[in-house]
């Protein structure tokens, strides 16, 4: 076998442009390690984060956040029951690539019922949204759930899992063509932000009786906090899990007392830091889509050479559900 393979590397941080198609040397697997014949790529926000330097790599790296395909090789010291030929998911630093090697702390068999395709959409996105309602706030029936960017890729997946866990969902969007998507995935009222956030401010008062949403789920960031402190109930809790619009700036804290807010700024993966976690996460997601209660939306699928196009679409906000590279 070649010692080199193609995959998508970046220079230097910057736009779309730093994104190259080019030859590297072909991965080897640690002894607790799998390789992956890489079929397809997750595209996500995280790996524009990275590329632009919003969240600084070192330099020159692959992209690349989450994957599937099969497996070729098995290390000595890799956990789990695992072997060649099998059909994976998994998460890793350099997915944008013909192979991959992976650690089996993130790594899945994918069920029958779960095309490989569907495999690349479902792990980044999925655990982030199941973490969301599960872990860090436990959606419950009856609770009013807010939304950000709910024709988004994480958006789509907690509007249909707040509403399979009997939640009242509200989101917001930026056309009425992604309100129809969104509202087709589970949420029950949608706003059009494009005009500002007042018609949202009015919306939640009337819905709620002005008593406010029991959690805000914010991936968005920047241009989406404020009003989400706003919509929030008294004792309810907002989660930052995204910077879609750029970081939000630093908070007062003392903004929080005036309702008793919770406030948290997560991470997937501070919630799957071993085997144990990463298994009873995914065990659970994959079951969801394996029996059809849950819908990965993939939007578009993208040859591995217009990687630049995908990240593009993905900016600029003209996509709704999962992109997906094929190697």
């Amino acid at each position: 076998m070649s010692s080199t393979i193609h995959a998508v590397q970046i220079p230097k941080h910057g736009d779309s442009s730093v994104l190259a198609y080019v030859p590297v040397p072909k991965p080897t697997p640690k002894p607790d390690q799998v390789l992956v014949k890489v079929a397809y790529a997750g595209v996500n926000f995280i790996d524009t984060y990275q590329r632009s330097g919003l969240y600084p790599q070192t330099l020159p790296f692959i992209v690349g956040r989450e994957g599937s395909g099969e497996i070729v090789e098995v290390g000595p010291e890799a956990k789990g029951d695992f072997k060649v030929g099998d059909r994976v998911a998994f998460m890793g630093p350099s997915s944008y690539a013909e192979y991959d090697a992976v650690s089996t702390i993130s790594l899945a068999k994918l069920p029958d019922a779960i095309s490989l395709e569907q495999g690349a959409a479902l792990l980044l996105q999925g655990l982030t949204a199941w973490s969301l309602v599960r872990q860090a706030y436990r959606v419950e029936k009856g609770d009013w759930v807010l939304i950000h960017a709910a024709a988004g890729g994480v958006g789509l997946l907690l509007c249909q899992m707040c509403k399979l866990l009997g939640a009242n969902v509200i989101g917001t969007t930026s056309s009425e063509a992604k309100a129809q998507l969104a509202k087709a995935n589970g949420a029950d009222y949608v706003v059009d932000y494009s005009n500002g956030y007042g018609e949202l401010v009015a919306k939640v008062n009337e819905l709620t009786g002005n008593k406010g949403v029991h959690v805000v789920f914010d991936g968005v960031g920047a241009s989406t906090f404020d009003v989400s402190l706003k919509v929030v109930r008294r004792l309810g809790t907002v989660i930052s899990f995204g910077n879609a619009s750029g970081a939000v700036p630093p908070v007062n804290i003392m903004r929080l007392a005036e309702k008793n807010i919770r406030l948290m700024r997560t991470t997937l993966f501070q919630y799957i830091t071993t085997r144990e976690e990463f298994d009873a996460l995914s065990s659970e997601l994959l079951g969801l889509v394996a029996e059809g209660k849950l819908q990965f939306a993939i939007h578009k699928v993208y040859p591995i050479q217009d990687v630049k196009q995908a990240h593009d679409d993905l900016e600029g906000r003209k996509t709704t559900g999962k992109l997906v590279l094929k190697l």
